[in-house]
């Protein structure tokens, strides 16, 4: 398996002899199991011991000069790499003693050494030479040094205590001093999530909750325990997508925990996590419950704080059920609230800066109810904020968003840039959620400039990974840019099953915010496929679009159903009707002209004069 390749390479940084004798307990051991046609890796590799030959042979090298072996166990209790000012606080020998037993480490090529005293630094030459030294120490003695090391760390070295929290948290670990080392490995984990080191962050946080279930269990535990989840929740999201399983797990545990608690502040985060987790698994009828529970919260604080996030879930929950003019509402209530100095530590709470994410998802709304112009507003300012501010994780939201903008507005270049941003910030980061975003709308785009094959490929691979992280919410969305596609190519007949799959996720999820372009695609698709026959079923289709876009007051998608009813009409006879039917619509719009709709009806208007 890979990680045992990699293993073997940090452990024996390419020694031969040392790669054959570790290459050879492993294969002997009962941590790999051979298969068929490979080995499968069966237990942990943390606690692997080196092979009994390789310690007697690094031991002897050490035993040829015993006067600077305890200087080497020391050193290895330090790290792979320490410095030497560190060596010096802890060692029990006078300041040129150690000088001269480090100059024999050295040029017996045990260890490297960068500068000199007293700003040197020394790091042992294979990472199984220091395996060697420290496994050499009774368990006692080792736990005695980590202790020392801990606390001279904390007396002496405050700015490396700042800068590597996590350092401090392993040498209590590892003197078995679990109480101590639980807060350091927190504020490792918070220190590596606001760097956007998630991988890190997720490291930390799982050590530090591993090394608390060792320590009696209190009410002062589970408070612990609550603040480490919250902190872990934001950054799972971010590697794992929104509604992974362990995203799920990490915040019912917060939940539970809340409950032994009893504190209402922090259950508010909790129910955040929870709303979103199952607003992407579109659970929206938990979801609307859960804002609305989390607004009634909020309201009941006055807190400010809550009251922007509150509002920020609500508008979400009402965008995907189809309440347009709420949505916007919300949004616009929690962009007045909104300041980036006092609310500046919500995007690592809460996993995006409320102001981004009011002014991005607003953007959305706005469009559908026929503000194409102002939609484009609100979501360059959402990426002006969100690049000031340098939270990766709201600026690939944000990104998201502007590409899904231009697609509502038909500008097949600008979803492209968007995407292709989206998808190289996704790919340094590790966001595999908005990966698969930039993945079906950069899609889209080059379908759209005639890479047919190479677009409709890149949608469906998408669509298959967006699946991958859980995430059911926009798939009904993505469904209809891929049949949307397949009509573009002349190929309704694959799209029309496409859209019947996503009026089924509609139905099922009560997701309403697309169902007006669902039905009048399904039309124009069955217009292309068997036209002649399927008249009376599309004309239906456009009725039911044109019913539900005015009822949720979604004046872009009535313009677009009024276009596709208007031809037909059109070809029909009913002139008269289909230019009185566009002209209403067309005439309410005070912005946008420059847009593809808007030309379109425009033109057709003329023809049908």
């Amino acid at each position: 398996p890979a990680e045992v390749v990699q293993h073997i390479v940090t452990r024996t940084d390419g020694v031969p002899l040392y790669v054959e004798e570790l290459t050879k307990m492993l294969l002997e051991s009962d941590l790999l199991r051979e298969e068929e046609d490979h080995y499968a890796l069966a237990g942990t590799l943390s606690g692997v011991a080196i092979p009994a030959t390789l310690q007697d042979s690094l031991m002897a090298r050490l035993d040829r000069l015993p006067m600077v072996r305890e200087v080497a166990q020391l050193g290895a209790v330090l790290g792979r790499e320490f410095a030497y000012e560190m060596l010096k606080a802890l060692a029990a020998v006078e300041e040129s003693t150690l000088q001269e037993r480090l100059r024999q480490l050295v040029g017996a090529e045990l260890l490297y050494q960068r500068g000199r005293p007293p700003r040197a630094r020394y790091m042992f030459k294979h990472a199984l030479i220091q395996d060697a030294a420290y496994a050499s120490l009774l368990k006692r003695t080792r736990q005695q040094y980590h202790q020392q090391i801990a606390q001279m760390l904390e007396a002496e070295f405050p700015e490396t205590v700042e800068a590597e929290p996590e350092l401090v948290a392993h040498h209590y670990t590892e003197a078995g001093l679990n109480k101590e080392a639980v807060n350091y490995w927190l504020q490792a984990g918070k220190r590596a999530a606001q760097r956007s080191a998630h991988a890190e962050a997720i490291n930390h946080l799982n050590r530090g909750i591993e090394v608390l279930m060792t320590v009696p269990d209190t009410v002062e535990r589970a408070r612990q325990e609550l603040e480490m989840q919250i902190t872990l929740g934001p950054v799972l999201m971010a590697v794992k997508g929104q509604s992974s399983p362990d995203t799920e797990r990490t915040y019912v545990r917060a939940r539970e925990l809340c409950q032994q608690v009893g504190e209402t502040p922090q259950l508010f985060p909790v129910l955040h996590g929870l709303w979103r987790f199952y607003m992407v698994r579109a659970h929206l009828q938990t979801t609307q419950e859960l804002a609305e529970q989390v607004f009634t919260l909020a309201q009941r604080a006055q807190d400010t704080g809550l009251l922007l996030e509150a509002n920020r879930m609500m508008g979400q929950t009402m965008y995907w059920l189809g309440e347009m003019v709420q949505a916007r509402a919300y949004f616009e209530q929690g962009m007045a609230i909104y300041d980036p100095q006092q609310h500046r530590s919500h995007a690592f709470v809460y996993g995006q800066d409320p102001g981004v994410a009011c002014r991005a998802f607003a953007a959305w709304p706005i469009w559908v109810l026929g503000y194409p112009d102002q939609s484009l507003q609100s979501i360059q300012e959402a990426l002006t904020l969100a690049r000031e501010l340098t939270h990766p994780f709201s600026l690939a939201f944000a990104l998201t968003v502007a590409a899904t903008v231009h697609q509502f507005r038909r500008e097949v270049r600008a979803v492209l840039e968007r995407a292709e941003a989206l998808m190289t910030l996704s790919s340094e980061k590790g966001f595999a959620f908005w990966m698969a975003h930039g993945k079906i709308l950069r899609g889209w785009a080059i379908t759209a400039e005639g890479e047919e094959v190479e677009g409709i490929t890149e949608m469906r691979q998408g669509l298959f990974a967006y699946r991958a992280t859980g995430a059911e919410l926009e798939r009904l969305y993505f469904l209809s840019l891929l049949a949307d596609a397949y009509g573009e190519i002349g190929q309704p007949q694959e799209g029309v099953p496409m859209l019947l799959e996503a009026l089924a996720i509609a139905d099922k999820t009560e997701d309403h915010h697309w169902e007006a372009e669902l039905h009048r695609l399904k039309g124009e698709l069955l217009l292309m496929h068997q036209g002649e026959k399927n008249v009376g079923e599309a004309e239906e289709c456009f009725r039911k679009a044109l019913g539900i876009a005015r009822r949720q007051q979604a004046k872009s998608l009535e313009l677009r159903t009024a276009m596709s009813l208007s031809r037909l009409w059109q070809q029909q006879g009913k002139r008269e009707d289909a230019h009185k039917l566009l002209a209403e619509i067309y005439g309410w719009f005070t912005e946008g002209s420059d847009t593809a709709d808007l030309k379109e009806a425009k033109v057709l208007l003329e023809e049908l004069a």
